[in-house]
């Protein structure tokens, strides 16, 4: 079920010009359908060159976020929040949880390349109660 609703967010998504936020939101729920079905080479191609520069391989950039980032590698209960502009970059915060049932709300850094919208990294925190 997570899959089709994700899949139906994406085709809507690109049914449509995106605004920024929209564009963003497409490819983190692109990226997270990825790692759910553990594809972690079509998860790393939504990084931008200089993630994939960093970690050299997908294989690499895969077992950092499944180790570092179990959130984001196996998530649940995906919900977007607000996108904010901070210093000209584009920063979507989403609510999810783990594997375990925790909260979590992780603030994507997002840039705009020539080949669209890439994730240029996660900022991380415990979701309050109430959030997620």
């Amino acid at each position: 079920m997570r899959y089709l609703i994700l899949s139906l967010a994406l085709a809507l998504g690109l049914a449509a010009p995106l605004r920024a936020d929209e564009g963003a939101q497409a490819v983190i729920s692109a990226q997270i359908e990825a790692f759910l079905a553990q594809d972690v080479a079509r998860a790393y191609g939504y990084a931008t060159p200089f993630i994939q520069q960093k970690f050299g391989t997908p294989e690499q950039f895969g077992a950092m976020v499944r180790d570092g980032y179990p959130m984001v590698w196996k998530p649940s209960d995906v919900i977007f929040l607000d996108a904010k502009d901070i210093a000209g970059k584009l920063w979507q915060s989403v609510s999810l949880r783990d594997a375990t049932g925790a909260g979590w709300i992780v603030e994507y850094e997002m840039v705009e390349t020539p080949d669209g919208w890439r994730i240029n990294g996660v900022r991380v925190t415990p979701a309050p109660d109430a959030t997620a």
